[in-house]
């Protein structure tokens, strides 16, 4: 499945790849400091920290964009890259209005 040229397998990696990149970077960093609810909180009540873990969770995107474009997928590495912007533009929206 995931060796298709496909828009929409584009669009899905490009949603849950930042997830799964953060959940990657607490088990990596803060899952002996704190649980998961709490490193939420934390993330979300705190702006500085909200930007820095969300641009972290791009990187996600980044591998697998990567790795799509090298492939010559060019239709799900364009789904990965409109999931990224549209993601991008929701954490500046984010950031600016709380």
């Amino acid at each position: 499945m995931l060796n298709r040229d496909k828009l929409r397998l584009g669009l899905i990696l490009g949603i849950t790849a930042p997830f799964l990149g953060l959940l990657i970077y607490y088990f990596a960093k803060f899952s002996s400091v704190a649980t998961l609810k709490e490193f939420v909180g934390i993330v979300l009540t705190q702006k500085s920290f909200l930007t820095a873990m969300l641009s972290v969770s791009l990187v996600a995107n980044a591998a697998i964009f990567t790795y799509y474009v090298n492939s010559r997928k060019d239709r799900t590495a364009k789904g990965i890259f409109i999931s990224t912007c549209v993601y991008a533009g929701l954490i500046l929206l984010w950031k600016f209005i709380s």
